[in-house]
């Protein structure tokens, strides 16, 4: 019998297609256990914050510079096709997007500044996060990197969210 492809679904929350500095833990359930990617959106190059709904397709597809999920599962020997499923947890926005004028380089590079303060205040989260999964036993694929100070009463907020998902994280208490 050949086989002619299989129908699939996904619903996604309209809040997820809201531009901003959102955390988001992709869960890959594979044949061999649930491996985790911590990520966020607001880039470090522009002073753009998308929505975790446009990450998605970026982080499964062929752009190197933007399927790191895709990479890590790779390197595991886990093709994201092979995989059983992915589930996307995502909180957010924390901030919104900087807005301004994003038309030339000169008018993206103004607005840095801006971004650059919620970017690395999320950033220090989601370092906070991917540290917290793995000390509590989640295998989480990446290392986050980042220097940029935890406001640690903002991430206990954030934590809690993930925490009802990521259960083994009430473990770190309040």
């Amino acid at each position: 019998m050949t086989q002619f492809g299989s129908t699939c679904t996904m619903s996604i929350p309209g809040a997820m297609i809201r531009r901003g500095f959102w955390l988001y833990v992709w869960r890959a359930e594979t044949s061999d256990g649930d491996f985790l990617y911590v990520g966020r959106t607001g880039d470090n190059s522009s002073p753009n914050a998308v929505a975790p709904y446009t990450r998605m397709g970026q982080h499964l597809g062929y752009q190197t510079t933007q399927n790191a999920l895709r990479k890590h599962l790779a390197a595991k020997g886990l093709p994201p096709e092979d995989c059983i499923a992915f589930h996307l947890t995502a909180h957010g926005p924390i901030h919104p997007e900087i807005e301004g004028d994003k038309t030339t380089l000169e008018a993206r590079r103004a607005l840095m500044p801006a971004h650059s303060k919620p970017r690395d205040a999320v950033a220090a989260m989601e370092k906070a996060l991917a540290d917290d999964l793995g000390t509590v036993g989640y295998a989480v694929m990446n290392k986050v990197r980042c220097n940029a100070p935890l406001d640690r009463g903002a991430y206990a907020a954030v934590r809690a969210a993930f925490a009802i998902h990521f259960e083994r994280l009430k473990e770190m208490g309040a």
